[in-house]
């Protein structure tokens, strides 16, 4: 605590670093305005993203009914101002306008289908543009499905990775998972539910470790299954799971990596080189490569 003593409520807000001016509606200034939305509950919302959402010159969002109907929810009204469609399958050919926008002077407003922009979503590129052009970027924070998995899952979040979704299939999902599996830290991905099963199975190979897997967060059916990876894959066996899926799987021992370095080398081994194979088992044990190059040499010719 500073030793200077605070004479109202104002010093008081100002030394726990939050501005009060920022807690006041206002024109919007010219810039980027990434905004978060709520991920479930309509009512995570900030107070100054209801704030941009209702003085920003356009508004862009990956998807604009969803932005409407939070709108609508939260008696915001868009008051004709423009609302731009950025995703996938559009943003190469909507970012030149929006530049244009902000080349313009003017204030947009760009929130994600849920959540934090930017975290496995389109608007990384838009961001980036704007950032290369000069124009001020700037940041509304709210709600995040990675932390909020984080925050009910029960693993350790000292330290954490988040991976996105995992490649679909073939080779690049073998490769991607002997990689990421030895990631000293608290895994965090995104997976279908079509594809929650499969990808269980698939980590089984490399080794137990703890698990949560955390579905429709803060929605009316939230769950989050909690064990080690053969109980939660034994407790959602003969389930048809439906939702969004956040997957939090625990770090490994250093024993169990090393002792599952065969299990690691031959699934990557099934798709890619014995080089290629071997940097990336390398590199997600941690281990010497000259000595995972020699046990990869032994398994190829069938030494066990």
């Amino acid at each position: 605590m500073s030793e200077t003593q605070g004479s109202g409520d104002g010093d008081a807000r100002h030394s726990a670093g939050i501005e009060a001016h920022s807690a006041r509606p206002g024109r919007v200034p010219p810039g980027l305005h990434l905004v978060s939305t709520p991920i479930g509950a309509a009512r995570d919302i900030t107070l100054r993203a209801l704030d941009l959402f209702a003085g920003a010159d356009v508004l862009a969002a990956e998807d604009t009914r969803s932005l409407r109907r939070l709108m609508e929810i939260h008696g915001v009204p868009l008051k004709g101002r423009p609302l731009i469609a950025y995703h996938d399958h559009n943003g190469a050919q909507v970012r030149p306008r929006i530049m244009g926008l902000l080349a313009e002077g003017k204030s947009v407003a760009y929130a994600s289908e849920a959540g934090t922009p930017l975290v496995a979503d389109p608007g990384f590129q838009l961001a980036r543009a704007a950032i290369a052009e000069g124009f001020p970027v700037l940041a509304a924070p709210g709600a995040s499905a990675v932390l909020t998995a984080l925050a009910v899952g029960g693993l350790p979040t000292d330290r954490f990775c988040f991976l996105g979704f995992p490649p679909a299939q073939g080779g690049a999902r073998k490769s991607w998972l002997a990689e990421v599996t030895g990631i000293p830290a608290t895994l965090v991905m995104y997976e279908s539910p079509k594809r929650i099963h499969r990808l269980l199975d698939e980590l089984g190979e490399y080794g137990e470790r703890e698990v949560a897997l955390c579905r429709e967060l803060t929605k009316r059916f939230e769950e989050v299954i909690r064990g080690s990876l053969a109980e939660v894959t034994a407790a959602i066996a003969d389930r048809d799971l439906k939702g969004e899926i956040v997957l939090l799987l625990g770090q490994a021992a250093a024993r169990d990596v090393a002792l599952d370095l065969d299990g690691m080398l031959r699934a990557a081994m099934a798709d890619v080189s014995l080089r290629e194979a071997v940097d990336a088992v390398a590199g997600a044990t941690g281990l010497p490569r000259r000595q995972v190059y020699q046990r990869a040499l032994a398994l190829g010719k069938g030494d066990e």
